[in-house]
């Protein structure tokens, strides 16, 4: 498979003006204010993205600095797709969703997944072609506190594809706590009843973006997980004190930290059940999800789970420990590639620090990222938001490449993103 283009003279050349300008302006010369910086009006992105993607792919040191000037965000692109009329033919051409199983592999397996929404419309879109193949099946659950224009493009965009569905229930600020785990229900319900057939369900919100290609998450879960549900987490320490509140939600590192979200239950759990705790990240069976949905200890577990905080950090952990379930995992504890995060605290050890900004401890990635999250072993990373739009651009298109490289078919001339033109920057004086 071709990788992404490697920088031109013209990229080398904004290199060395992008140096000289910060270091002009970390150090400015005192004993001469009066003389001015000698620097041009423009910087010059040369094709982009592509150019840039490959600069900092390679880890070359001053490409996150290039990428601060060259921002041109496919985010108004996309939107535009949305909002524009016409037929959907038109719509799924544009916006680049692949149209046919890419093998014979994968379209006998096929996966069902679970994706929860309430703002990043365009990130949506993009994070949905890179997952979107026609032999699975997506429900979108859409915050019901969300705008109605956004609820209103979201629709337009599934209305155009069969195997996509809007969950038929929907919660009101599901993207945390128990309607966070009501919402992936509501949506377990509908997939069960759906026509369409399905292995394994997985469960994303909107700021998540797959590493992995779909024949690779088929490979993973065969090799290292057949028939086995996926939900890392260990059984909390009695001994640990509780870190946290009602109004304070927990965002601990899915590894080897212990943070129990209660000092001690309100009720005792039901069915004598050893609560975990763990991550609200999973890969699950079909049969573990009609388990979930008809067993009378997943019910009442359920119920119970309404007056703790953080219930979705238990509630799958927990269940997949019980031996009886359908392919449970009770000897298991983090193992589970799902999701590659940089927690603040592994700062050092795990990874080398955050390129972009950490919100609640977690990092929100930045374009001098991108190589740490490619080489991650995980199916997905988190976290990704429209502040950083490059680093979501430069990520899809090296995924989009993986994915039609692999490809046992024919590939379409709409199924690759189109290289941008070349384009230069102002810089402000």
């Amino acid at each position: 498979m071709s990788q992404l283009r490697a920088t031109k003279p013209g990229l080398l050349v904004c290199v060395a003006i992008c140096v000289f300008i910060f270091l002009y302006l970390r150090n400015p010369t005192p004993e001469e204010p009066e003389e001015e910086p000698t620097y041009p009006a423009v910087v010059e992105c040369g094709f982009y993205p592509d150019e840039l993607c490959s600069a900092l792919f390679e880890g070359k040191e001053v490409a996150p600095q290039i990428a601060k000037f060259c921002k041109n965000p496919h985010g108004s692109e996309i939107l535009a797709h949305l909002h524009r009329p016409g037929n959907c033919s038109r719509i799924s051409q544009e916006l680049h969703f692949i149209t046919r199983p890419l093998s014979a592999e994968e379209g006998t397996f096929p996966l069902a997944y679970i994706i929860t929404i309430h703002k990043e419309l365009a990130m949506f879109v993009q994070l949905l072609r890179a997952i979107y193949v026609p032999q699975n099946v997506y429900c979108i659950h859409v915050d019901e506190k969300a705008p109605k224009k956004y609820k209103t493009a979201v629709q337009s965009l599934v209305n155009c594809f069969e195997n996509i569905f809007i969950s038929s229930t929907r919660e009101k600020m599901a993207y945390t706590g128990f309607r966070r785990l009501q919402a992936d229900i509501n949506c377990m319900k509908d997939l069960v009843h759906s026509k369409f057939q399905w292995n394994h369900v997985i469960n994303l919100c909107g700021q998540d973006f797959p590493i992995k290609t779909n024949r690779e998450i088929i490979h993973y879960i065969r090799s290292k997980w057949n028939d086995k549900n996926i939900t890392p987490g260990v059984i909390q320490p009695p001994n640990i004190k509780s870190k946290t509140s009602q109004s304070h939600p927990e965002f601990t590192p899915e590894e080897d930290i212990y943070v129990p979200p209660n000092e001690r239950f309100k009720d005792e759990p039901p069915h004598n059940l050893t609560i975990y705790f763990g991550s609200a990240y999973y890969v699950l069976t079909r049969k573990f999800v009609e388990f979930v949905l008809t067993d009378t200890r997943a019910k009442d577990m359920l119920r119970w789970s309404k007056d703790i905080h953080g219930p979705e950090r238990h509630y799958w952990v927990t269940l997949n420990r019980l031996k009886d379930a359908p392919g449970s995992t009770p000897n298991t504890g983090w193992e589970g590639n799902v999701r590659a995060i940089k927690w603040k605290n592994k700062e050092g050890t795990v990874h080398d620090g955050c390129k972009g900004h950490y919100v609640q401890d977690a990092c929100v990635y930045g374009p001098g990222d991108l190589p740490w999250i490619i080489q991650s072993p995980s199916l997905f990373a988190n976290q990704f938001d429209s502040t950083e739009p490059l680093v979501v651009s430069c990520l899809e298109r090296w995924h989009r490449l993986k994915v039609l490289g692999q490809a046992e078919v024919p590939v379409e001339p709409h199924w690759h993103f189109k290289r941008e033109s070349h384009f230069n920057v102002k810089l402000n004086r």
